[in-house]
């Protein structure tokens, strides 16, 4: 780790998130790679236990917030998320090395940085409206839709109750 960057995890709080590909080039500009960022996305959620609240992924950058993995740090589930979609695409300097972690302290700011998330490619001008842009988690907070990263949410709570109403 840098000298002078603090982490600060086991907090118990989500993180908001943001990692720019190598040289804020569009390494995620087609959506075959934001698919593959996407899936990858999943796999490590999976695996490293954490939970994602919103993600967007950008041409040139990613927007998450997630919870603590139960296995492993942060940074490794990130450095996990970076290295797979790099491999798959081939590509040796997909990702600037380092990532900015903002601890979410409060409900305000889960909501401002959700928010801030599902906006951003309106205000890239890369949609005109956020149910507009696939790689996002709005159209989950929208409709409740199950899309390729499962999303914590009240929708994602309310399908696992039914699910174990039916079961009992």
């Amino acid at each position: 780790m840098p000298a002078g960057l603090i982490r600060y995890e086991h907090t118990g709080h989500q993180h908001f998130l943001t990692f720019s590909c190598w040289q804020r080039r569009p390494y995620l500009g087609s959506a075959d790679a934001r698919d593959l960022f996407v899936r990858s996305l999943e796999q490590m959620r999976i695996r490293y236990g954490f939970l994602v609240v919103g993600y967007v992924v950008m041409p040139e950058h990613v927007h998450l917030l997630v919870t603590e993995p139960s296995s492993g740090s942060l940074a490794t589930a990130i450095q996990a998320v970076k290295l797979s979609v790099a491999r798959q695409r081939h590509q040796r300097h997909c990702w600037l090395n380092r990532y900015y972690d903002f601890v979410v302290y409060s409900e305000k700011k889960r909501v401002e940085k959700l928010r801030y998330i599902h906006r951003n490619p309106v205000r890239r001008r890369l949609v005109e409206r956020p149910e507009d842009w696939a790689w996002s988690s709005f159209r989950h907070y929208q409709t409740g839709l199950v899309g390729p990263v499962e999303i914590e949410s009240w929708w994602t709570d309310r399908r696992r109750r039914s699910l174990l109403e039916s079961e009992a």
